[in-house]
Parts: C-alpha cells; structure tokens; sequence
C-alpha cells in the first residue's frame, strides 16, 4: 500500500506516474472528494469539541451564578451523538479511501526501465552457455513419457487439466532438487528454514497484496470458514512480519520454505497448456528478506545472486533480465527475472522472480523495525524470490542435460541427493 500522504497531498503527482510507468488510472477527482470531506468532518468535530467545552464553561458560570442552565443542558446533551455520527462518518471515508488505495500497485523506483510490457525489460547478464547438442534436443514431455514418468493424463484423470502425476525417478528427481535448494540456501546462504501453513486467511493474502486485486487467480475453501491456497509461500513468510518490531540487531532476516503453490491462472487460458510449465499446483523453495530501508536495494542483489547459484551447480545456462514498469508486478518496487535456457523450445524462460516491494507491503502488514537512530518503531522493506521454482527447475535440467538415447546425466552438486548419475 501507498503512503497515505501521497494520496492526500501528492495525489495528481502519484497518479500521474503511475499513469506514465505502469498504465494504471487513478480517479483522482474521487479521492480529492473523500479528502474534501475528511476534512470537512475533521473540523466539524473540532467546532464541535470547542462547543462542548465552551457549553461546560457556560453552565458552571450559570451554576455559579443561580442561573437556569436548562437551555444549555439541552444545547450541551446534543453534542456526544453529533460526534458519535461524525466518528461513524469518518470511519466510513476511510474505510473507503482504504478500499481503494488496496487495489493501487506500488511506484517504481527510480531505477527502474519505463517500458509497457515485458519487451522493454533490459537484459544484465548471462551465465553459460547452451550445450551443443549432436542429436535433435527433445522436449521435457517426450523425455518424460519414458516409463510414464511425467503423467499429464494421469493428473488430468485424478484433477483435470494443469494437473501432472510424477512417477518413480521423476518423482524422486523432483524431491531431490527441492532438497538440494533448501541445503543450499540454509547452510551457504543463511536462511532460517520454515515450514509455512499452506491455507492462509484473507487478511494473510491481503499483506502481501493478492487481495483484493487478485482474487481469480485464487483457490479458496467454500463455507463459513473461509481460507485461501497460498499461490507462493512468499505470502506466509512475509506476513511472519506482520504487526511486528525487530530489533535493528535481527536485521536482515533471512527466511526460506519448500511449499506447495496453488494457482488458478485466470489470467493466462491457452499458454504453456502442454507440458510441466504451468500448472495449478506446483511446488517452489522461496526466498523472503526482511531489510533495513537503506539496505534492501543491496538485499535485492544478494537474493538474485543466491537464486542465480542454484542455476549454476545445476549446470543449466540463464540470463538475468531487469523488469520494465509494465512487466512488474503488483507489489514490486524494483524485479529481477532469471531465464533459464530451454533447449526443448529454443527460448528462455522464467525461472526465478526476485523483488524488492520496499515497504509496499510492510504498511499493508504493519511490519516495521525500531530505528536506533529514533528509537521508534518504523516500516521496513520486505523482498521475496524464487529460489527456484522446482518444477520449472526440473524441467530445465532434463532438456539441458538430456543424453542422445533420451536418458539424463544428473549434474555433480545434485548425485549425492538423487543417489544416481544418470535417471
């Protein structure tokens, strides 16, 4: 969420970059109305309150001087329902003014490329390069058909389209790679592992700004008890943080969680319906920073770096892209996406996204840290970043490291986990 000053005092000047970096419209003339408002009723409960204690001095001096205070009773026994529908008031235009502010998307930094979609996004580097192939590279769905190891029919019987059944060393290659990004980041990167509920409450997703933007994209249980799949367990590891001071000596911190991930993809019928790139469920080992405000920047590149890590002792070539304004998302101040060489499509795709949201989310959840410089509780910065996501991991390394007879050479940093060089 937005800081309130810039939607009261800076409302034009933050409309207008949010117009011109990332195509959203704000109703302006709305939110000047509520403000207009707000202030109305502000300072009638403050002629109110000069009212009142003006009254209470006049029926002393009245008392005091044997005078009728009937009138001034009268006048004085009017005022605490007069402020009580003020108060009503009040709460109902910020009650509105937050019902719209959920729904505006974070202001880019300043470092940030102003780009429409994602062919304005900047390229920083490469690691690797593809193998050279003396054979035709297959996809991940014929070298999965192998002994029915990667099952799209089965998934589809079980739970309808988007849905894979992984069997024998599939599944125990998939387990492995999940296992093998959790050491990593625990033990040479300095995360603390958490293990997050996969059902979280509306408020949960609210934090970290799925809702209400998103709610389609959703599963959610049905009933009186109402809760959501969580699409990335960036939602429970962030929201740890909510209506929470860390001590500035805690700080960063450093969290990491393997999870399932639940999404419905309202948005994207017709992409990638063939194969293990997108699914509804699917399982991702996440990357969440809590920073210093002048720290998270730095954060920012210390968690593409570990993402980029895994990448590498799997042997599997990428590059990282820099996100446009318009290829952003919601929450995200400033996105880096690590693309992962496949040779099965001849292209790159998203494998990790890592953000900086600043402290976009942290006003959402009242995140905040106490400043030794004050001594005052204030809002941190919150990051999150796939690291990585595992199905898209695993489908990588089978077309990169896949062998002329349709078997897969299993990279030196993962045999110990899979316990076999080759699947």
């Amino acid at each position: 969420m937005l800081d309130s000053a810039l939607l009261r005092g800076k409302i034009s000047e933050t409309a207008e970059k949010l117009l011109t970096t990332r195509s959203f419209v704000i109703d302006v003339a709305a939110f000047e109305a509520l403000e207009k408002s707000r202030k109305q009723v502000q300072t009638d409960t403050e002629n109110l309150q000069k009212s009142r204690n003006e009254l209470a001095k006049a029926i002393g001096i009245a008392k005091s001087k044997g005078e009728s205070t009937d009138a001034l009773m009268q006048q004085a026994g009017a005022i605490p329902d007069a402020l009580k529908a003020l108060e009503a008031q009040l709460a109902q235009i910020q009650e509105q003014v937050h019902t719209q502010a959920l729904n505006i998307p974070n202001l880019p930094d300043a470092s940030v490329a102003i780009g429409a979609d994602e062919a304005g996004n900047i390229e920083v580097r490469r690691w690797g390069s593809p193998k050279e192939m003396d054979f035709s590279p297959k996809d991940h769905v014929e070298l999965g058909a192998r002994g029915g190891m990667l099952d799209a029919e089965a998934g589809a019987k079980l739970s309808g389209a988007r849905f894979t059944v992984l069997r024998a060393g599939m599944a125990k290659l998939h387990r492995a790679l999940a296992q093998f990004m959790l050491d990593l980041h625990t033990t040479e990167h300095g995360y603390t592992e958490i293990n997050v509920p996969h059902l979280v409450t509306r408020q949960t997703m609210q934090g970290t700004g799925q809702l209400p933007k998103f709610e389609d994209d959703l599963f959610k249980t049905s009933g009186e008890h109402e809760l959501f799949l969580i699409p990335t367990s960036e939602v429970s590891l962030t929201n740890l943080g909510a209506q929470h001071i860390f001590e500035d000596s805690e700080l960063p911190v450093q969290l990491t969680a393997h999870s399932l991930c639940f999404r419905a993809e309202a948005g994207s019928a017709g992409r990638d319906t063939r194969g293990f790139i997108r699914q509804h469920q699917f399982e991702k080992v996440e990357l969440v920073h809590f920073s210093r405000p002048n720290e998270s920047m730095a954060q920012l590149e210390k968690m593409v770096q570990h993402a980029e890590t895994v990448l590498q002792k799997l042997e599997l070539p990428y590059r990282v892209m820099a996100l446009c304004t318009g290829d952003m998302g919601f929450s995200a101040a400033k996105t880096y996406d690590l693309e992962v060489w496949l040779p099965g499509q001849q292209a790159f795709r998203e494998i990790s996204s890592c953000s900086n949201c600043d402290s976009f989310q942290a006003r959402r959840m009242l995140a905040r840290w106490r400043n030794p410089a004050t001594g005052k509780p204030e809002l941190l910065h919150t990051l999150n970043g796939s690291g990585l996501a595992v199905g898209r991991t695993l489908v990588a390394l089978l077309e990169n490291h896949q062998q002329a007879d349709g078997s897969i050479a299993i990279p030196k940093a993962l045999q110990h986990y899979f316990g076999a060089e080759v699947l």
